[in-house]
């Protein structure tokens, strides 16, 4: 069975400015592959919402969409919802 996923607004902006930064940093070929990572670990949050790393009290999740990128997400009522993308170059995220 397949879960909504939603978007948040902060996951709509931080998943912009990291598209962004690839495509002028390393081009095109590297924004599109991002781009086919990101709807794939997406895909796989849809159907299993409980694979990627628990974190803050089991609230909220880390996926990894590659090395460089994670996406936060939690599940609530039945639907998933996707808070923000993070790069995992910058200074770590808590969660509280």
């Amino acid at each position: 069975m397949s879960l909504p996923v939603f978007w948040s607004d902060e996951a709509k902006e931080t998943f912009d400015a990291l598209f962004w930064f690839i495509l002028n940093q390393f081009g095109e070929k590297s924004a599109r592959k991002f781009l086919k990572q990101t709807n794939k670990a997406i895909s796989i949050i849809k159907f299993q919402p409980e694979i990627f790393e628990a974190i803050s009290s089991n609230r909220f999740r880390k996926g990894r969409i590659t090395n460089q990128t994670s996406i936060f997400y939690e599940i609530q009522d039945n639907q998933i919802h996707l808070l923000f993308f993070w790069d995992n170059r910058q200074e770590p995220f808590i969660l509280y």
